[in-house]
């Protein structure tokens, strides 16, 4: 890292833009749900470069791919940071998004294909550019419990990797029988309260009850995104050490905005939204002794190995909730990799190892 910080080993990069191209990927999840994402490649001197836009709302997907001839205005020759900031003024939704988050998700997408397409023209890796070789990276799996909880899918699992750590999402039926179970298998690294979503889909109530079940029956877990109320705040503060934070975090002023420095962030690009942001934000942890771990947003296209990779150079060791997507399968084959992930960076380029681009495949992925 330079006296300028880590983004400025990247910002002065030339990009050179010929053809803008979408492509939707379409994938059936575990959870229920059918999730498209667009990969965005940027064409420019025999080069491409991806990301990948994981907006949630298939409406905005949908008229992101009507309107993809709008983005002439994309093309041309500039600096990575000139286009950094030509995104920044732009607005990439057709129509208004139905969740003003969506904003940082498709800036991320742009922003992470012109900084690969950057690189590959200049025949560079992102590992070169910030002086940080690849490390293998440690993961954790996210898996769903069901309702009434069942350990069933977390045996599965450790069945085929009796190593494996997860990252689990609470309910109210999370009883002490239930956390008993969970305290001796030994496997838990990460509890997502979800707390402070405003999305009734996901968002958890603040059960007093639930907290003190969590956090008293499994004391090395991480507490994610616990809602501060009054039944809880007491709580809380005893354990405060424990607490990370994930859905408020998108700019260094928000890490400064927290009831308290903290001593791990979930820290997801997608929701950053820029390479200059997420860069200070890394630059910033590291200059304040606060850890970090990457987390995923169903990312099923380029934007999963670019997880990985930016977990390599910068919280290898950390419980990075991006495993494989093999390991959110239904039914998860038997040949899965283990952590930590062997490094896949590509030669050149900010790309981590392979995926599947068909459109749509009729089977069952998961976050």
């Amino acid at each position: 890292m330079t006296s300028e910080g880590t983004y400025a080993l990247v910002a002065r990069l030339p990009v050179a833009i010929e053809r803008c191209e979408l492509l939707p990927l379409v994938r059936d999840t575990s959870g229920g749900f059918t999730k498209v994402s667009i990969v965005v490649r940027l064409s420019g001197g025999g080069h491409q470069g991806e990301g990948e836009d994981i907006t949630w709302d298939q409406i905005d997907q949908i008229e992101f791919l009507r309107g993809g001839d709008d983005l002439t205005w994309l093309l041309g020759s500039r600096t990575f940071d000139e286009f950094s900031t030509l995104l920044g003024l732009a607005n990439l939704f057709p129509v208004e998004p139905t969740r003003g988050s969506a904003r940082a998700y498709r800036r991320w997408a742009f922003e992470s294909a012109a900084l690969d397409l950057a690189l590959r023209q200049s025949g560079l890796s992102l590992q070169h550019s910030v002086g940080r070789p690849a490390q293998p990276v440690k993961f954790v799996a996210s898996v769903r419990m069901g309702d009434p909880p069942s350990l069933g899918p977390l045996r599965a699992r450790l069945g085929l990797n009796p190593d494996l750590r997860f990252k689990l999402d609470p309910t109210p039926s999370w009883d002490d029988g239930v956390l008993e179970e969970l305290a001796g298998l030994d496997c838990v690294d990460i509890v997502d309260m979800k707390g402070l979503y405003r999305n009734a889909t996901v968002a958890m109530d603040a059960e007093a009850g639930l907290y003190r079940r969590v956090i008293e029956g499994l004391p090395d877990a991480w507490i994610e995104d616990p809602a501060i109320e009054d039944s809880t705040a007491g709580l809380l503060e005893r354990h405060r050490d424990r607490i990370t934070w994930d859905e408020p975090i998108q700019s260094v002023t928000d890490i400064e905005a927290l009831p308290w420095r903290p001593r791990m962030l979930n820290l997801k690009p997608a929701r950053i939204g820029s390479i200059r942001a997420l860069f200070d934000t890394y630059d910033y942890c590291a200059a304040h002794g606060i850890g970090a771990y990457g987390g995923g947003m169903f990312e099923q296209g380029p934007g999963r190995g670019q997880l990985q990779y930016l977990a390599s150079l910068f919280h290898p060791d950390a419980p990075n909730d991006v495993a494989p997507t093999g390991y959110n399968l239904v039914s998860p084959p038997r040949d899965l990799p283990r952590s930590p992930l062997a490094p896949e960076p590509h030669p050149i380029g900010f790309r981590w190892g392979t995926y599947d681009g068909r459109p749509t495949i009729r089977g069952k992925s998961g976050e």
